[in-house]
């Protein structure tokens, strides 16, 4: 605890402070507060290692030193030096951080600003230069390893003068953006594999929103985020569009690679895919388009916005005016186009029963399965063989006796029922921009609001609105929740959950430092691509499979599923469950891990 203490001896000034020591833990947990008081156990201490200080100047100093010194250094402007010799009960790593307060000393106690600095030398470093300890600009440059993860810079004024220093920066990350985006991946790994067991986490049928139809907004949320803590800078527009546009076209790539029919991994072991068939949409793409909408619109209006906010609680939306009418452009364009364009009759070729069908629509502004917009502008522009050929809405009472599971279609099932669907179609996709802006707007408020208090405060009203706008659409029937259409209540009811959540995880591990709990989501997190094609598209399990026994269905992974799994738990179900969480999910979080120390990432 650092507190002024009443002037009990005579030969000490009036103000005096008492300093106890601080554990590597507390010290973890300290990050990123803007204002801090702690009391360490005493226990931690050695026996008469508590000391007084008196400070003389206006700001003083000190450190937690590396394994060398073992001692808690206090220092002012360089006329006056203290060393405390505490002598820790045990030995702070080599790479432990330095604390640097501010701590004014003069009527009363001011809030104490922290910044975490790089090691024993910034504190040297420091020491040598007094100026710069009385002006408090040596923590400037010197974030710690750990801050790294999960500091954001919170003065956008301060970074231009940054600008301008020749040394390239490491950029910051942000441990709760990585941990979001480890929970979408484990969501998807989870859905996609245990959906079938249990369909209450699988996607929703058509109207509704399950555990499954929160993994794609989620995505979008993550990547919007992303744009604006990326792009907080722009020195060159061209240098940011080709990249912008390079990586574009990589998502662009891979989703086809992936999604289009290509890979049959992991259960059927061939490769290719009929050019008359293929697949162009996929999730992959659909995010390759919000990513590029929305960043290019980021980076031609960086530099026509103003640096520092007006007071009021809109004023983040005025400076941001531009994204937001992006935003708007993307919501006119999808709502006109669902409710005004008509859509024909239309008919497909089912290649597994070689036998044409006829859809009858002649409608407008229809939200079922057969006759509406989204579907009639995805078999206009990519046409009806090359979308994706098992919707969801197959698992519909309409079209199975085995709903809400998968099961051969009734033989009195409706036409559209035997039909394809592309759930990351062209407009659907277009309304997925609103997910997009929902997430730069999360972004642009982490950057510009310094107190925690008024990021939350932003964050939550944010999406407190959105779920309510949401549930009101939804209920009373205007426009249902459904993840197939990308309908605006589902945008709304989405975007506010990620904001709810992403608000969570910011309390508990950057305000609470509860870091450590989540490092496998953020391990996922930080090689989300790798994991996203090696378990959620089965490439590793695809591979494994490749070398089988005497037939492909005797394979090590499908032995493991039996044996180890479905025969311990006598259930299928709970095996198929137990497989995911922890040959799956478990195992990619080690390997997360251990290729994070390496200091290995795959990015696009």
């Amino acid at each position: 605890m650092i507190r002024r203490e009443a002037n009990t001896m005579n030969h000490l000034p009036e103000r005096v402070w008492k300093v106890k020591a601080l554990t590597p833990f507390q010290l973890w947990n300290s990050a990123g507060i803007a204002s801090i008081s702690y009391s360490p156990p005493a226990r931690l201490l050695k026996e008469g290692s508590e000391r007084s200080v008196t400070m003389t100047k206006l700001r003083a100093f000190f450190c937690v030193s590396s394994r060398q010194n073992r001692e808690l250094t206090f220092a002012t402007s360089g006329r006056f030096s203290f060393s405390a010799g505490l002598k820790p009960a045990f030995l702070i790593p080599k790479a432990a951080l330095c604390l640097i307060y501010c701590l004014p000393v003069l009527s009363t106690v001011a809030p104490l600003n922290i910044r975490v600095a790089n090691t024993k030398a910034h504190y040297h470093e420091a020491m040598e230069n007094p100026k710069n300890l009385e002006e408090g600009l040596t923590h400037r440059e010197s974030l710690g390893s750990a801050e790294k993860q999960n500091e954001v810079s919170e003065h956008p004024e301060a970074e231009e003068k940054e600008e301008q220093q020749p040394e390239k920066q490491k950029s910051k990350r942000v441990a709760t953006l990585d941990v979001f985006r480890g929970l979408t991946v484990v969501l998807m790994i989870l859905v996609d594999d245990a959906g079938e067991s249990y369909p209450q986490i699988n996607h929703s049928p058509w109207n509704g929103c399950r555990l499954a139809d929160f993994v794609m907004p989620f995505f979008l949320f993550i990547v919007g985020m992303a744009i604006a803590l990326a792009l907080k800078r722009v020195p060159k527009k061209r240098d940011a569009v080709r990249r912008i546009l390079t990586r574009t076209l990589k998502l662009l790539f891979w989703g086809v690679l992936l999604q289009g029919g290509y890979s049959h991994a992991p259960s059927d072991l061939a490769y290719g895919v009929d050019m008359k068939l293929i697949r162009w949409c996929g999730i992959l793409q659909r995010i390759a388009l919000v990513y590029m909408i929305v960043a290019l619109i980021e980076t031609f209006t960086i530099m026509h916005r103003q640096k520092i906010l007006n007071p009021g609680h809109f004023s983040i939306f005025t400076v941001y005016r531009w994204q937001w009418l992006g935003g708007f452009v993307s919501f006119l364009v999808y709502m006109i186009t669902t409710f005004a364009l008509y859509v024909p009759d239309w008919s497909f070729v089912n290649h597994d029963e070689k036998k044409r069908y006829m859809v009858n629509c002649g409608m407008r502004g229809h939200l079922g399965p057969a006759c509406n917009a989204v579907g009639h502008v995805d078999r206009a522009v990519w046409g009806v063989n090359h979308l994706y050929g098992g919707p969801e809405w197959r698992r519909l009472k309409a079209c199975t006796v085995s709903a809400p599971r998968s099961g051969d279609l009734r033989d009195d099932a409706p036409a559209w029922c035997h039909g394809p669907f592309e759930p990351e179609g062209l407009l659907s996709s277009i309304s997925a921009i609103l997910s997009g802006t929902i997430g730069i707007h999360y972004g642009h408020v982490l950057i510009h609001f310094k107190e925690n208090s008024e990021r939350l405060k932003q964050w939550v009203s944010m999406a407190v609105g959105l779920l309510i706008i949401a549930i009101i659409l939804h209920f009373t029937d205007a426009i249902p929740m459904n993840k197939q259409l990308y309908s605006f209540s589902y945008v709304c009811f989405t975007g506010g959950a990620a904001g709810l959540v992403f608000s969570g995880f910011y309390i508990l591990i950057d305000m609470w430092g509860w870091r450590i709990p989540f490092l496998f989501l953020e391990w996922i997190g930080m090689n989300a691509m790798l994991v996203y094609v090696m378990a959620a598209q089965g490439i590793f399990e695809g591979f494994i499979n490749g070398w089988f026994y005497k037939s492909p269905d005797n394979t090590l992974v499908y032995w493991i599923q039996d044996h180890v799994f479905n025969d311990v738990w006598k259930s299928e179900r709970v095996g198929t469950l137990l497989y995911v969480i922890f040959a799956q999910i478990t195992f990619w979080a080690v390997v997360s891990g251990v290729l994070h120390k390496l200091g290995i990432y795959w990015k696009l």
